[in-house]
C-alpha cells in the first residue's frame, strides 16, 4: 500500500507490530519485511510500532518515527514530517512521535531491528528492491559497531576503512569474512557474528559461508582472500576510535521550559529543573523538556491547540538550534495521557490517576485487594508486582556482623535488629522442585562503613559456600521489601543503638518510644524513635515503654487493620503488660514520659504511587569511569546474554542481572546500581533495594516482569568460541577461491588499497549465482583451517530424502552434507511438513530455538 502526500493513508495490518515505509519520489512506499533494518543514506523512512503484547491494555502507546539518512535532501525530510503528522492525526493521541537521525537513533528505534541496522550507500533503485535473496554477485565492506544495539555501515572497500577496535565484514556473496579488530571484546565479536549470520540467512537464504578472523596469523586463507580484494595492507591500523557514548551523569540534568506565543512571538521560558514534579504540567499548555542536550522532549497538553501540535517538531528544532546542540539531537513528542516510559521517569513521581486515566485507576484498585499468595508459584507476574517470591514460609537464618565476622542470631531474636548493626538474612524456599535462596544484606542507619564492608565480604563468603546460587538483595533500614517483612510475620522491631562484642545490646534507656507502621504481615515494621512528643503522628500507632508501664497509643486517623496488627507487632517489646491510650485521652504520665506536650504532625503519609511507571531494562557498561546505559525497549528474555550486565528498573527495586560470563563484575554491578540511583534525574532514593541475580538463578520477582520466561533457554547455550570452533569443517567456497588464487599466483603488491583486476574477475566468477556450484579446488585439502561458520556444502545438488538425514550419525550422512545443518538438505515441502514452517522462517529464529527444534526432530 502506497501513500501520496495529498492522498489517503496506507492500510495498517493490525496483526503486525512493525510497519516501515520509505519516502520515494515524495510518496510513502512499503518496505518488504525481509528488508527491515536496511536503510539507504539518501532516503527518509517512516516506522510505526504498535506493541501487540499490550494490545489488550487500554492506554498502550504506539511509536511513530521518521528517520533521515545523512544524505537525505530537505524536500524528502519535509515530506516525511508531513506524513508523520497525517499518520499521527489518523492514529489519535496515544502515539509518541520521534525524530531520528542516521547514526544517532534512539534506543527505542534501535530495539525494533535485531540483530542490527544496516546503513546502505546511495539511494534505492527504482524497482524498490531493498534486499535480493540469493544474490551472490556482490562485493562490499561493512563497518560493524555497537554493543547491545549493533549497526553496520557500508564503507570504502579498502584497508584505510579499518581500525583496531571495531569489526569489519567483507561480503563477497557466497563468502562473508568477519574481521575482528584486536581490541574488540568477546561480546562485541558475538553480536557482530549474530549480525553476520542474520545477513547470511536473510540475504543469501542461509547458503553463504562465514569465515571469522580473530587472529590474522592463524587465519591465513581468509587473509589471502581479504588481501586479494583489498590489496596488501601498508603500515599499522589506526587506534580504536573514541567512544562517544553519553553517560548517566550527562543525562542527569533536566530542565523544563514553558512555551507560549506572545504578540506573534514564540516565548520559551525556563520553568524548573530537577527534580521535576508532574503538577508542573498543565493540560492547556505546551512544554519543552531538555535532558542535558542529549534528548529533547515536547509535551503537549490535551487542551493545547492543533496549531501548536502541528508545530511540535519545528519548535523543537528551533530550540535545538538556539541552544547550539547538534542537528542530530533526538526529539520525542508526547501527548498528555500518552507519555513514554522514559519521559515519565524524568519526574519524581507519576500518577496516571492524576491525569484522569480510568483504566489505570481500575488496575490500582484491583491490586489493593488482598492477593492469594498461594498463586505466587504459578503466576510469576503476580510475584513481581507484589515483590513476593512465595508466602514467606521457608527456612530462615540470621547473622549479625561483628568484628568483621558473622555471628548467628538466636532464632527467638531473629526479628529484633539494631540500627547500629548490619545483618545477613538467608531465606531458602522451594520452586519447581529445587531449593532457591535469597540473601538479604540489611544495613542499619547507624552502621559504620567498616561494618558495611564486612557485610559485603561475608555475603561473598556465603555465596561461595552455596556455589554462587544466592540472589543478593541490598536492603536499607526503613526500605525493607514486602517479602523481607513477611519473613518476620510483621513482628520486625528495629532498636536504636547496636549489639556489642558479646552479642548483647547496649543498656536500654528507661523510656523508649516505638513507631508501629503497617496493616498486615507484608508491610508492618516497628522502629524505635526519639522519645519525645514531636515524633508522634495522628495517623499512626506508637508504643511508649516506661519503667512502670507500656502505653499503646492509637492516633485518631489509624485504621482497624493498623490497630489489630500493632497489638501483635509490639508483643516482643511490651509483653502482655500494656495500656491502650487513644489520642486526646492520654493520662498525665504519658506526656511526662515524653518530656511534656509538643506539636506533632497530623497528616497521613500516603504510599508512593508507582502506577504510572513501567519497568525498563538497560545494558550496563562503563566509559571514562562513568556508567553508560543502553535501553532495551519492549524487552524480552532474548535481550539477556551470557556476556551482559543488565539493569532492570521497576521503580521500587533495581535488579542487576549478571550473565554467566560476567559474574566476576558483581562488585562493579552493585556500584553501577548505586550510581544509577544517585544520577537519576528524578532524584531517586539511594535506599531503593538493589537485587543482584546471576544467570540461571532468577527469582519470580524478576522473571515476572518479562512477557514470557523459559527456564531452560540457556541449557545448551554456547560461548562465542564454542560457536566458532564448533563449526570447523570443509568450506567449499573459501577453498575454491583459495585454490584459484594459488592457480593464478595472484599479485598482492598494489599499495593503493585496490585489488588486482585479475583477482576481482576471479572472485566475481566464484560468486556468480548463475547456477554453477563451486567445487573444492585441487589444493583445498592443503589449505589451513580457519575459524568459520559452515553453511550446507554446495557440492550437494537438489534435496535429499528425509530418511537419509533424520536421526543419522555424522559418519552415516551422505558425502558432502554438513552435519551441523542437516535440515537444510530437505526439500521445501519436506521441511514445511516436518518443521511446520519454511526454511526462511526457521533461519530467522534465534539460534537456540533452531537447535531446540532440531534436537526434537532428529536433526541435531
Amino acid at each position: 500500500m502506497r501513500m501520496d502526500v495529498n492522498k489517503g493513508l496506507p492500510a495498517i495490518d493490525s496483526h503486525r507490530d512493525l510497519h516501515v515505509w520509505i519516502i520515494e519520489n515524495l510518496r510513502m512506499e512499503p518496505v518488504p519485511e525481509k528488508a527491515y533494518g536496511n536503510f539507504f543514506e539518501e532516503h527518509c523512512y517512516i516506522v510505526l510500532h504498535v506493541p501487540q503484547s499490550l494490545k489488550a491494555t487500554q492506554g498502550a502507546c504506539s511509536d511513530l518515527h521518521y528517520w533521515a539518512g545523512k544524505e537525505a535532501g530537505a524536500e524528502a525530510q519535509d515530506a516525511a514530517e508531513a506524513f508523520v503528522q497525517q499518520l499521527q492525526e489518523a492514529l489519535g493521541g496515544a502515539t509518541v512521535q520521534h525524530r531520528e537521525a542516521q547514526g544517532h537513533e534512539s534506543d527505542c528505534f534501535r530495539s525494533y531491528f535485531r540483530p542490527g541496522i544496516i546503513y546502505r550507500r546511495g539511494g534505492l533503485a527504482s524497482a524498490l528492491t531493498h534486499v535480493e535473496t540469493n544474490l551472490y554477485n556482490i562485493q562490499r565492506l561493512l563497518h560493524v559497531q555497537g554493543r547491545k544495539h549493533v549497526s553496520a555501515t557500508e564503507v570504502e572497500l579498502s584497508w584505510s576503512s579499518f581500525n583496531k577496535g571495531d569489526i569489519f565484514l567483507l561480503d563477497l556473496g557466497k563468502v562473508m569474512i568477519q574481521w575482528n579488530g584486536p581490541e574488540t571484546s568477546i561480546p562485541e565479536k558475538a553480536r557482530g557474528l549474530a549480525l553476520t549470520c542474520s545477513l547470511r540467512d536473510r540475504e543469501r537464504g542461509g547458503r553463504a559461508q562465514i569465515g571469522v578472523v580473530d587472529d590474522e596469523v592463524e587465519a591465513t586463507d581468509l587473509m589471502r582472500i581479504m588481501e586479494a580484494v583489498l590489496g596488501c595492507r601498508v603500515g599499522n591500523l589506526p587506534a580504536t576510535r573514541p567512544d562517544k557514548s553519553v553517560n548517566q551523569l550527562q543525562k542527569a540534568s533536566v530542565r523544563l521550559y514553558h512555551v507560549c506565543e506572545k504578540d506573534d512571538d514564540l516565548v520559551i521560558q525556563e520553568l524548573a529543573t530537577c527534580p521535576l514534579t508532574q503538577d508542573l504540567l498543565r493540560e492547556e499548555d505546551y512544554y519543552i523538556l531538555d535532558q542535558g542536550g542529549f534528548k529533547i522532549y515536547v509535551w503537549q497538553g490535551r487542551l493545547s491547540s492543533l496549531q501548536e501540535k502541528k508545530a511540535a517538531f519545528s519548535r523543537a528544532l528551533g530550540f535545538i538550534q538556539a541552544k547550539g546542540y547538534p542537528t542530530y539531537t533526538n526529539v520525542e513528542v508526547v501527548n498528555d495521557g500518552a507519555e513514554s516510559a522514559s519521559f515519565k521517569q524524568l519526574f519524581q513521581s507519576w500518577s496516571t490517576k492524576q491525569r484522569g486515566n480510568k483504566s489505570f485507576g481500575k488496575l490500582s484498585k484491583s491490586i489493593q485487594v488482598r492477593p492469594d499468595v498461594g498463586k505466587l508459584q504459578s503466576r510469576p507476574e503476580l510475584a513481581a508486582q507484589l515483590r513476593m517470591v512465595d508466602d514467606a514460609s521457608g527456612k530462615v537464618e540470621v547473622w549479625c556482623i561483628q568484628d568483621l565476622g558473622r555471628r548467628p542470631v538466636d532464632p527467638k531474636r531473629h526479628a529484633q535488629l539494631c540500627a547500629g548493626n548490619c545483618y545477613l538474612v538467608l531465606y531458602a524456599y522451594q520452586r519447581m522442585g529445587h531449593v532457591q535462596y535469597i540473601l538479604y544484606l540489611w544495613r542499619g542507619h547507624r552502621a559504620t562503613t567498616r561494618d558495611v564492608k564486612a557485610l559485603n565480604c561475608n555475603a561473598e563468603e556465603l555465596d561461595l559456600m552455596y556455589q554462587g546460587a544466592l540472589v543478593q538483595e541490598h536492603v536499607t533500614m526503613g526500605n525493607e521489601p514486602p517479602h523481607f517483612l513477611a519473613i518476620f510475620q510483621g513482628q520486625l522491631v528495629v532498636f536504636q543503638g547496636h549489639t556489642g562484642h558479646d552479642g548483647k545490646e547496649q543498656p536500654a534507656p528507661a523510656t523508649r518510644l516505638f513507631h508501629v507502621q503497617g496493616t498486615d504481615s507484608c508491610n508492618t515494621r516497628t522502629v524505635e524513635v526519639p522519645a519525645r512528643a514531636s515524633a508522634l503522628n495522628s495517623h499512626d500507632i506508637f508504643l511508649l515503654v516506661t519503667a512502670s508501664v507500656c502505653y499503646l497509643w492509637f492516633g485518631k486517623g489509624c485504621s482497624g487493620d493498623q490497630r489489630e496488627m500493632a497489638r501483635t507487632a509490639v508483643s516482643a517489646v511490651s509483653g502482655e503488660n500494656k495500656e491502650t491510650v487513644l489520642e486526646g485521652q492520654e493520662p498525665p504520665g504519658f506526656w511526662e514520659a515524653l518530656g511534656g506536650r509538643a506539636p506533632y504532625p497530623g497528616n497521613k503519609r500516603l504510599p508512593e504511587d508507582v502506577s504510572g511507571f513501567q519497568p525498563r531494562l538497560f545494558e550496563c557498561s562503563s566509559h571514562m569511569g562513568h556508567l553508560v546505559l543502553t535501553e532495551m525497549v519492549f524487552f524480552s528474555q532474548e535481550d539477556l546474554d551470557k556476556y551482559d550486565i543488565m539493569l532492570l528498573d521497576t521503580w521500587q527495586e533495581i535488579f542487576l542481572w549478571l550473565g554467566e560470563a560476567a559474574s566476576k563484575w558483581k562488585k562493579e554491578a552493585v556500584d553501577w546500581g548505586q550510581e544509577y540511583l544517585k544520577t537519576h534525574p528524578a532524584g531517586r532514593s539511594p535506599a531503593t533495594p538493589i537485587v543482584v541475580i546471576k544467570q540461571g538463578h532468577e527469582p519470580p520477582t524478576f522473571t515476572g516482569w518479562f512477557l514470557a520466561w523459559d527456564p531452560y533457554k540457556w541449557t545448551n547455550d554456547q560461548s562465542y568460541k564454542e560457536v566458532v570452533d564448533g563449526s570447523l569443517g570443509a568450506m567449499p567456497a573459501i577453498c575454491e577461491i583459495t585454490a584459484e588464487l594459488n592457480d593464478f599466483q595472484l599479485s598482492r603488491g598494489p599499495s593503493n588499497g585496490g585489488a588486482d583486476p585479475l583477482t576481482l574477475q576471479t572472485l566475481k566468477g566464484s560468486q556468480d549465482g548463475s547456477g554453477n556450484e563451486l567445487q573444492p579446488g585441487p589444493k583445498a585439502g592443503d589449505a589451513s583451517t580457519n575459524s568459520h561458520h559452515s553453511s550446507p556444502r554446495p557440492t550437494i545438488h537438489g534435496s535429499l530424502p528425509r530418511e537419509r538425514l533424520m536421526h543419522q550419525a555424522v559418519e552415516d550422512l551422505p558425502e558432502g552434507v554438513d552435519p551441523a545443518r542437516k535440515e537444510f538438505y530437505l526439500s521445501d515441502s519436506d521441511f514445511q511438513e516436518i518443521f511446520g514452517k519454511s526454511k526462511e522462517e526457521f533461519y530467522s529464529m534465534a539460534k537456540w530455538r533452531q537447535q531446540q527444534e532440531k534436537k526434537q526432530l532428529g536433526f541435531f
